[in-house]
């Protein structure tokens, strides 16, 4: 603005042949200055009040006044003096060049900020000669302390390329380098700030939150970057209110009301001091209490704001600052300040006045009277207190950071060189060769602090969180609680160090959801605001999950569904009840095949078990004993050779049943249908019977071995049928071979059935093959039956219907063909004689002839005449003989066949 009219002026000294360049308006006067060869500039917010006049629009308006002194920003700007004369006493760093400042106030707000900058830039000097070509009056500018002052600032100095350097400017925005390119500092950017919030917020389970800011750059932009951040890490936002220290009271208070009304108890405060105060002395008039605060680096380590008055509403904040450090010597410089510097000085008086409630004008009535000998160590304020070096320590970083730029430009010797190397010093220094090597500056501070600036002229972005705790005195103190480093992988930025914290109850709008729940969003309301939804089966939940995650495919959920855990794993064990019925079965039957062996063995020479065919018979006991054993394959936990095994076992031996059955089947059809006698080989003889079974058994057998190779089974985990269980099963490798085992035994035993029912009208006291029709008819029965039962049958029970149709259809071959020769030969002993075998038809018969008679060893046929008479002795070969032909003559005058083992 004053540049402008320092041009306008000068054009108009041209216009008017004028020799002299003459600013218009008044100059700016530092508050502080002390001339150098280099002079640094400094902008503090060492008011806090400003006072606007009033505009008439017809006289010149009335120059800003600035008021209430801020003794943390005084000292910010005693901590710029210092650092200064710490340079010039130092032979290291600008050996031969002294520093000078000039420190303007910039009351906090944008419009005297401006007035700051263009005072540092012009100057005071009214005339500058014939032209307006003058130079900035200082070489780099030291501030200011809030971002939009800081941005009123840059927008003038950078066009002259003029280094600014903030110590407290933390706004995101300022880290844009086409936008600034001339601006550095030593705080880091809010940016980081924001999501370290959001992270410890997050941390402590904080979902639902209320937020206030400055509504300033500051303010909007650091709590754009927190809610986007806050956003992802799942925490929301019930309200989002702005204030500004020029709000009306009730502005202020209509905000209060919004936070007391909330029903967040977290409270996000992105305030700057002048706010924060504001803000605090309005909950103190409506009792605002109970909440967390949780405030930004600009207020959480004011030492003011943790007095006895706001202590009790504050207590248990948390927030993130820079780390604090110690300045050597700031103290003892601190406590020299004193009116009697400067007598002249009308800041250095109205500090004095201000730290000791008096006055140096002695007709004030009601204040007592400075005398200038007061001690600063009698003290206790924010000037006074270096307990929490924290923002001082970044004025103190940006003067050495402008001292070593300025020691790299004018070449002041160079590393491994002695010291006290005078530099090359010219008639002037340009401030934007200074901004070159402020961006390449890397020193370390006597603290061990390092200090360098990256491509956008940030520093390293690291801070400390702090927790409001009271001492043992009673006092409020601040106590590093944790720490963030963004430049960690993310995960590991933010740490805590296990130093117990002050805090306030959680602040959810919903409660957290148990394990085995999840969160199911309410229409219309915040993602934070939901119901707790049971998991389905098979899903598992942590505490507050979003969402169930499904099992891995053998695990199932627990009864909380809190975990997976291994699913059951089925299958028909010996040791369940159906096992040990299954088992009892198979063994009870395997036993009755045993004792009806014995039986047979005990009256083998009995007429009933010769004409049975005792060879058929005992291998049929013997195959039956097999079936009712194979049964027990089946059960127990599958395993590569047992599922092998039991598929195989079970299609030989059937197959070997039912090829005794159907030879002793066709042995009594081929008998009893023979339509006369004949000479040839007998077809019914021991060597054929024994071949036919071997060759329908081992034609069984080459289908296993092919279904063995090409695709045996195996034991496969079945968890389609049950979600919740893993049923152990034998997959078949190959259904054909399955059902070809199946079917062959299907085939045999339809040719039993067929044979048997051809010759059901035989004599009744020795029909053989109607018992065995009907067991045929059960186990056809039984194995149809078996076909849609197997398919359906879930789990265990598909092995357990297989056993079953193993032990009935056995049982059924068993019991019909078997039971009633048993009954004979137990009960009805009088019945197992030649005799009662030939019956009563056989009796009535007129005399028979013996026909026919073929031996066994192929000798001729023998002609026996009245061999009804069973006392007669006949010749010792006919003891080898299977069948006779019965002649009827008169009645039938055909070949009636019977089944008798002659024994004499």
């Amino acid at each position: 603005m004053l540049l402008f009219v320092a041009v306008l002026g000068a054009f108009r000294a041209q216009q008017e042949d004028s020799p002299l360049c003459e600013m218009l308006g008044r100059p700016e006067f530092p508050l502080l200055s002390k001339k150098g060869d280099i002079t640094i500039g400094g902008a503090f917010s060492i008011h806090s009040q400003i006072s606007k006049p009033s505009l008439s629009f017809t006289d010149n308006p009335e120059p800003l006044t600035c008021s209430r002194i801020n003794f943390r920003e005084f000292r910010f700007a005693q901590t710029m003096i210092f650092a200064i004369e710490e340079i010039n006493n130092s032979s290291s760093l600008l050996p031969n060049i002294s520093l000078g400042y000039k420190i303007f106030d910039s009351c906090g707000s944008t419009l005297p900020s401006t007035r700051a900058i263009m005072g540092l830039i012009n100057g005071q000097e009214r005339i500058l000669g014939k032209n307006c070509s003058g130079l900035s009056s200082v070489h780099a500018v030291i501030g200011a302390s809030e971002s939009s002052s800081t941005i009123g600032m840059l927008q003038i100095s950078g066009i002259f390329q003029i280094p600014v350097i903030s110590h407290f400017a933390t706004c995101a925005c300022l880290s844009n380098r086409k936008q600034y390119p001339s601006f550095f500092r030593t705080i880091p950017s809010d940016y980081y700030q924001s999501r370290a919030l959001a992270k410890l917020v997050k941390h402590f389970g904080w979902t639902w939150v209320g937020t206030i800011r400055s509504d300033n750059d500051y303010g909007n932009n650091g709590m754009t970057t927190f809610i986007t951040a806050a956003r992802q890490e799942g925490i929301c936002v019930e309200y989002s209110e702005a204030i500004s220290r020029t709000d009306s009271g009730e502005q202020v208070a209509r905000v209060v009301r919004v936070i007391r009304s909330g029903s967040a108890r977290v409270l996000v405060a992105f305030l700057a001091q002048s706010e924060m105060n504001i803000l605090l002395e309005e909950a103190l008039k409506q009792n605002l209490t109970g909440l967390q605060w949780v405030g930004s680096e600009s207020w959480i380590t004011a030492g003011h704001l943790a007095n006895k008055r706001y202590s009790g509403m504050l207590m248990g904040s948390l927030g993130f600052t820079i780390r604090k450090t110690k300045i050597t010597g700031l103290q003892e410089f601190l406590l020299q300040v004193n009116p009697s510097q400067d007598a002249q000085n009308n800041l250095l008086r109205e500090f004095w006045e201000a730290t000791f409630d008096c006055s140096f004008k002695s007709d004030l009535h009601g204040q007592s009277h400075c005398s200038g000998s007061e001690r600063l160590q009698d003290i206790h304020n924010p000037f006074t207190d270096v307990s929490e070096l924290r923002i001082s320590n970044n004025v103190y970083k940006a003067v050495y950071a402008a001292a070593h730029a300025m020691h790299s430009k004018l070449k002041c010797g160079q590393t491994g060189e002695a010291v006290n190397q005078s530099c090359v010093w010219k008639d002037h220094l340009e401030p934007k060769q200074v901004v070159r090597h402020l961006q390449d500056v890397n020193f370390t501070l006597q603290s061990g602090e390092r200090v360098y600036f990256d491509g956008n002229g940030d520093p390293a972005a690291t801070y400390e969180l702090v927790n409001w705790q009271r001492n043992r005195a009673g006092d409020s103190v601040f106590v590093a609680v944790g720490s963030y480093d963004a430049s960690l992988p993310n995960g590991k930025q933010f740490t805590m160090n296990g130093i117990n914290i002050t805090w306030r109850p959680p602040s959810v709008c919903s409660e957290s959801c148990l394990p085995g729940f999840r969160q199911a969003v309410i229409k219309g309301k915040p993602i934070c605001c939901f119901s707790c939804v049971a998991c389905a089966a098979g899903e598992i939940s942590n505490s507050n999950s979003a969402e169930c995650s499904r099992c891995p495919l053998e695990y199932w959920s627990n009864k909380d569904h809190s975990r997976c855990v291994p699913k059951v794993i089925e299958f028909l064990s010996y040791g369940e009840t159906m096992g040990v019925l299954l088992t009892a079965f198979s063994l009870f039957g395997a036993s009755l095949t045993l004792v009806m062996s014995c039986l047979f063995c005990r009256f083998r020479h009995t007429p009933l078990v010769k004409a049975s065919n005792s060879e058929l018979s005992f291998l049929l006991l013997f195959s039956l004993t097999l079936c009712f054993l194979c049964s027990l394959t089946f059960i127990g936990r599958p395993s590569e050779w047992s599922c092998m095994l039991r598929h195989t076992a079970f299609g030989i031996t059937f197959a070997l049943c039912m090829s005794c059955v159907l030879a002793k089947t066709i042995a009594v059809v081929m008998a009893f249908k023979a339509k006369r006698p004949t000479n040839t080989i007998p077809q019914c003889s021991a060597p054929v019977q024994r071949t036919s079974v071997l060759g329908c058994t081992l034609l069984q057998v080459f289908v296993c071995v092919l279904w063995l190779t090409l695709a045996p089974p195996f034991p496969y985990k079945n968890t389609a049928y049950a979600t919740e269980r893993i049923v152990l099963e034998c997959d078949l490798g190959s259904p054909i071979g399955f059902w070809a085992v199946l079917g062959y035994i299907g085939l045999l035993a339809l040719l039993c059935l067929i044979l048997a029912f051809l010759a059901r009208k035989l004599p009744d006291n020795f029909n053989e093959a109607k018992f065995i029709t009907f067991s045929m008819l059960i186990f056809t029965a039984v194995w149809v039956t078996f076909i849609p039962a197997y398919v359906s049958s879930p789990g265990k029970f598909t092995v357990a219907v297989e056993i079953f149709a193993i032990l009935a259809s056995s049982f059924g071959l068993f019991f019909c063909i078997f039971a009633p020769k048993c009954y004979i030969l137990l009960l009805k002993p009088e019945r197992n004689t030649k005799r009662h075998m030939m019956g009563r038809k056989l009796k009535a018969l007129k005399p028979l002839y013996w026909l026919n008679v073929a031996y066994v060893n192929k000798t001729p046929p023998i002609t026996l005449k009245s061999s009804l008479n069973p006392q007669r002795k006949v010749h010792k070969e006919t003891q080898k003989l299977f069948f006779c032909y019965i002649y009827k003559e008169q009645e039938l005058g055909s070949y009636v066949p019977w089944l008798i083992r002659l024994d004499h």
